[in-house]
């Protein structure tokens, strides 16, 4: 039986990663264009105007590429996708990959704003449920937990707005500046609608921190440590909290992908200029081109990120990989 060291285990776990990831975007690529292509509506009309003559719109359905054959259109577009060339949006006559470029990047900020809160107040909160003994500070670590799982963003986000901005002007209402911009301004736009973005994965990360580290306890060398006279604190940080991450890692990958879904209704409710305020303009006005290559974009960031999770949790986790 072959040896392999831990390097080639970690490659060919990759490796079979990989191409699945691959196929997934291939369907959806396709189920995108397919879906799209059903929506009411003509784009050719739409670009060309409501009072554009027939001839017209002709020309500018030739323009587009929209008198090409179903599988020429897809093959097209995907070429495209895959060299950059997203084309132009036929409403704003702007170029796709700049209107993307531009949301892509506050929605980006938002997002991980959302994770870092995400993972420091469902981390500490996990943490008490798991290890503190007082039932006192167990009982309201859980009721808040319960809460902020039960909230949505939309209510959440509503009432953060009523509180520090409304009631006690601590905070902007919304708009946006970017961090990197003004670090000062911008971390006090960011504040609210990532807290109300981060809350519910904040939630279940810590359910998933306290049952695993719980799990963790019930080990015979966790028993043994604690014979020995091992502190708690070196218990807890140094041998449960490391064996209990690699199941909370693949869980944190999904919440990403939440997030990021999530971020539409935020921004819609902070006026946040990202891809979630753009999908919903785009849509409003019919701006296929754009919805399109936004929704592949979408996908293409979740299963990148679901990959990268299952890769983690590969390098954290040798049975993994030894599988």
């Amino acid at each position: 039986m072959p040896i392999w060291h831990e390097e080639d285990l970690m490659l060919r776990y990759a490796l079979r990663r990989v191409p699945s990831a691959l196929a997934v975007l291939a369907i959806a690529s396709v189920v995108v264009f397919s879906v799209l292509h059903l929506a009411p509506g003509d784009p050719a009309v739409l670009a060309a105007g409501p009072d554009a003559s027939a001839k017209t719109v002709s020309a500018v359905r030739h323009q587009l590429g929209l008198d090409a054959s179903l599988p020429h259109q897809y093959l097209t577009w995907l070429g495209g996708v895959l060299t950059g060339d997203l084309g132009d949006s036929y409403v704003r006559g702007v170029p796709v990959a700049t209107l993307i470029g531009n949301g892509l990047g506050n929605t980006l900020e938002l997002t991980l704003g959302a994770i870092v809160l995400a993972v420091l107040l469902g981390g500490l909160a996990g943490l008490v449920l798991g290890v503190a003994k007082g039932r006192l500070v167990r009982g309201a670590t859980a009721a808040a937990t319960a809460l902020a799982f039960a909230i949505p963003p939309y209510v959440s986000g509503v009432l953060l707005v009523m509180v520090f901005a409304i009631t006690h002007r601590i905070l902007p209402a919304g708009g946006h500046v970017s961090v990197l911009a003004d670090p000062e301004i911008g971390v006090q736009y960011l504040i609210m609608p990532a807290l109300a973005l981060a809350l519910p994965a904040a939630a279940v990360l810590a359910r998933f921190l306290s049952t695993s580290i719980r799990r963790v306890f019930d080990e015979d060398y966790i028993r043994i440590g604690t014979a020995k006279g091992l502190r708690r604190r070196r218990i807890v940080l140094c041998h449960a909290l490391p064996n209990a991450l690699p199941p909370v890692l693949t869980v944190l990958g999904i919440q990403i992908g939440q997030m990021l879904g999530g971020a539409i209704v935020v921004e819609a409710i902070f006026a946040w200029p990202g891809v979630g305020q753009l999908i919903i303009d785009s849509l409003k006005s019919s701006d296929y081109f754009v919805v399109q290559n936004l929704l592949l974009i979408t996908v293409t960031v979740f299963v990148v990120l679901q990959t990268v999770t299952d890769l983690l949790h590969a390098a954290v986790d040798p049975r993994l990989r030894m599988e």
